[in-house]
């Protein structure tokens, strides 16, 4: 007995069925057009009020206020973060006192605005000058830079420590036991095994909070310090042009873009492990 066997040929895929025209479609056309025609504004704007001689005059001050801001977002930053590790080990301690102090700190920090605590920095503490000349810490709070710094610094390190926290204690029980089992020391399983696996964990926390830091660094202008977006007033009081704050905010924008880039790339390189 024989049998024919007669294969159907490929046919082609049906047609997608048409997609319904919502209300969420509805009012997202309208906030792309609205996104579109401000950009279509922005860039006639630009091109249409563009002062060479102004770009000329104040372009050294933007090089010079991005620098400070720069210098200012990275040095808080390396010092919160030295700051973080013992109030991270602090937070996890079975100690009372340990544990309520740092858990005060970051509730503190974290809880209220980053502008109140500069003015409590630089205002609060400058009422007692006299008392700060007595132990011979005046020279560092009268200058507006280092309140800046000092503010930045105590206020990231509340973040970073909860991030750590939290990428310490997400790292899996069995790591701590299998490091156990191969007889190494808490401290060199700690540095060797733990906080490798909990830095790649809190790795787009730490970008995120970079990106905060540089975006809310434009409040020390309020103090007097020159960054980039003390700059940007200076320039915009002689000039009463509107294109300086929107050169500022292109420059932020950059930077930002700049750090979210670098950020997915190192987020890439050291978790190609994990990709299957």
């Amino acid at each position: 007995m024989s049998y024919v066997t007669t294969l159907i040929p490929p046919q082609a895929p049906p047609p997608a069925p048409p997609k319904p025209f919502t209300a969420g479609r509805f009012f997202g056309n309208i906030f792309m057009g609205v996104w579109l025609a401000l950009a279509v504004g922005i860039f006639l704007m630009i091109t249409g009020g563009w002062d060479p001689e102004k770009f000329a005059k104040y372009g050294p001050n933007y090089r010079s206020g991005l620098g400070v801001t720069l210098l200012l977002v990275s040095l808080s930053v390396v010092l919160g973060g030295l700051i973080s590790l013992p109030l991270a080990f602090a937070r996890m301690s079975k100690n009372p006192v340990l544990s309520w102090f740092s858990y005060g700190y970051v509730y503190f920090f974290r809880g209220t605005p980053l502008l109140t605590q500069l003015f409590l920095i630089y205002y609060g503490l400058g009422s007692f000058s006299a008392e700060l000349k007595a132990w011979g810490l005046w020279w560092f709070f009268r200058d507006a830079w280092n309140c800046a710094l000092l503010t930045f610094t105590l206020n990231t390190a509340a973040y970073q420590a909860e991030i750590l926290r939290g990428a310490i204690e997400s790292v899996a029980r069995g790591q701590h036991e299998g490091a156990a089992a191969l007889g190494l020391p808490k401290k060199v399983a700690f540095f060797k095994v733990i906080l490798p696996q909990a830095l790649i964990v809190a790795l787009r926390p730490y970008g995120n909070e970079i990106i905060l830091m540089i975006k809310g660094s434009a409040i020390v202008a309020i103090v007097t310090v020159l960054d980039l977006m003390g700059e940007t007033r200076l320039a915009f009081s002689r000039t009463f042009d509107p294109q300086a704050y929107l050169w500022a905010a292109l420059m932020y924008l950059l930077m930002v873009e700049l750090l979210r880039n670098l950020w997915a790339w190192l987020e890439t390189r050291l978790t190609r492990h994990l990709k299957r």
